[in-house]
C-alpha cells in the first residue's frame, strides 16, 4: 500500500507547478544543506590528511617505546635492561642515548644546541641518516663527528665535511669549588660535521653525535645512558610489550610508548579537530533555519489543500507527516549531493595537488577521505535536519476551519 504523506510530500517537492516562491525556497534550502555538508565533509577529510601528515613528520623522532629513570636522568644497572632487552622476542633493535643542552661555538658565532648522543645502532630504530641533504652520516670511528640540523649550521655557518673547520662544543661541569678559568666551568670538545639534516619543529637546533661525545661532556661512564629507545617488530604490540617490560624491570624504571610521547601534540591536533568539527556543526545549524523556513512557507502555501485532505478524511497527523518527508526529502538530498561534491573535490585534490599548503611550497594540501568522515558529516547534518522537520511540520489547527 502506498505511503500517502510520502506520496504527497514527493510531489509537493518534484512536481513542475506550484508557487515560484515556494518552489525557490525548497530548493534554496536544499542547495544551502548540500553546500554545508560539502565543505564540512572537505574540511574533515583535510584533518585527516594533516593527521598522516604530522604522524609521518614525527615518525621518527620518538621509538615505538622508550625507557627512562624514575629516579633522576641516568638510567640504573643500563647492563641489566640491555640485557633483557635482547632476550625479548618483540624487540627488533634499541639503542642507548643520552640528550642535553649545549653550546656550540666556531669562530664569532654561537649558539644553544640540543645534543643528542647516540650509538651505532640509532639508526636502526630512527632511520634519521635517510633525510641527510649534504653530507654524510657519523661514520662512529671518531667521538668528534656530529651531524646538525639545517638551521643552525647556517646560523653557524660551519663548513661540512672532510677537512673542515673544528667547532667547539661545550657543557658546564657538575660539582662545587672556585672557579679561577673557563675549564673549571666547562667541558669542552672539538667537533666535526659530517652531514646536515632537515630539522622540524621538534628537531631544530638539534646535534646527533656519538654517545661517547656526550658521555665525555657530561663526565659520565662509558656505558651510561639517560635512555634507551626501542623499535619493536610490530609496532601495534607496543602497550603489550610496554606491560610486560615493566613487571620485568620494576618500578626504577619508566617506560612510555610513541603515542604517550606525542600526547601533548595529539591532544592539540584533536582539540583542533573538535573546534573545526563544532564550527561547522554549527553552520550546519544555522542552514536548517532554510528548511524551516521552506516547510512553513509550504504549510502556508498549501492551506487549502490541506482544508481538502482533511475534508477527505486525512487526520492532522498524517498531514504533518507530509511536511515532515517534505523536510526529510531536502536533507537527504543535501546529504547525498553535498558528500558526492565534496568526495569529488577531495578526490581531485589528491590526483592533482591543485591547492597548495602556502604561496612559497609545492606541498599541496594533504587529503584523505575515510568511511568515519561520511558517517560524522552525514550524522551530524541528519540529526540538525530532521530534528528541524520534525519540529517545523507540527500542523497549526488554526489555519483550519473545524466542522
Amino acid at each position: 500500500m502506498k505511503n500517502t504523506a510520502f506520496y504527497i510530500a514527493t510531489r509537493y517537492l518534484l512536481a513542475k507547478k506550484g508557487s515560484t516562491a515556494v518552489t525557490f525556497i525548497t530548493w534554496l534550502a536544499a542547495l544551502a544543506m548540500l553546500v554545508a555538508v560539502a565543505a564540512m565533509f572537505i574540511i574533515i577529510s583535510v584533518f585527516s590528511g594533516l593527521e598522516d601528515l604530522n604522524q609521518d613528520l614525527i615518525a621518527n623522532l620518538h621509538a615505538d617505546l622508550t625507557v627512562k629513570s624514575t629516579t633522576g636522568k641516568t638510567l640504573k644497572n643500563v647492563a641489566k635492561v640491555t640485557d633483557l632487552l635482547n632476550k625479548n622476542p618483540e624487540i627488533a633493535h634499541f639503542s642507548k642515548t643520552i640528550e642535553e643542552k649545549a653550546y656550540v661555538n666556531f669562530r664569532e658565532n654561537g649558539d644553544i644546541a640540543n645534543l643528542r648522543g647516540v650509538d651505532s645502532a640509532y639508526t636502526l630504530v630512527n632511520p634519521i641518516h635517510k633525510n641527510i641533504f649534504y653530507g654524510t652520516y657519523p661514520s662512529f670511528k671518531f667521538s668528534n663527528e656530529v651531524l646538525m640540523e639545517n638551521k643552525l649550521d647556517n646560523r653557524l655557518t660551519i663548513p661540512v665535511g672532510e677537512g673542515s673547520d673544528y667547532a667547539s662544543v661545550m657543557m658546564p661541569k657538575p660539582g662545587v669549588g672556585m672557579i679561577s678559568k673557563e675549564e673549571d666551568i666547562f667541558n669542552k670538545r672539538d667537533i666535526i660535521v659530517t652531514g646536515i639534516f632537515p630539522g622540524n619543529d621538534q628537531l631544530d637546533n638539534t646535534i646527533i653525535a656519538p654517545l661517547e661525545l656526550a658521555q665525555q661532556l657530561l663526565d659520565l661512564p662509558k656505558n651510561a645512558a639517560y635512555q634507551i629507545v626501542i623499535k619493536l617488530h610490530n609496532a601495534e604490540a607496543a602497550d603489550m610489550v610496554k606491560s610486560d617490560l615493566e613487571a620485568k624491570l620494576g618500578p626504577e624504571y619508566n617506560l612510555k610508548t610513541k603515542k604517550e610521547e606525542n600526547a601533548a601534540f595529539w591532544k592539540m591536533i584533536n582539540t583542533e579537530k573538535l573546534f573545526i568539527y563544532l564550527i561547522f556543526a554549527l553552520v550546519i545549524f544555522i542552514t536548517t533555519f532554510n528548511l524551516a523556513g521552506a516547510i512553513i512557507i509550504l504549510q502556508l502555501d498549501k492551506k487549502e489543500q490541506a482544508q481538502s485532505l482533511l475534508a477527505l478524511g486525512m487526520n492532522l497527523i498524517a498531514l504533518r507527516n507530509i511536511y515532515f518527508y517534505t523536510g526529510l526529502l531536502i536533507v537527504f538530498f543535501g546529504i547525498v549531493c553535498g558528500l558526492i561534491l565534496g568526495t569529488a573535490v577531495c578526490y581531485l585534490q589528491i590526483n592533482t595537488g591543485f591547492i597548495k599548503a602556502g604561496t612559497n611550497t609545492e606541498l599541496a594540501f594533504p587529503v584523505r577521505v575515510t568511511l568515519l568522515n561520511y558517517f560524522i558529516v552525514s550524522g551530524t547534518a541528519a540529526l540538525f535536519g530532521l530534528t528541524v522537520a520534525w519540529l517545523f511540520s507540527k500542523v497549526n489547527k488554526s489555519h483550519f476551519k473545524t466542522s
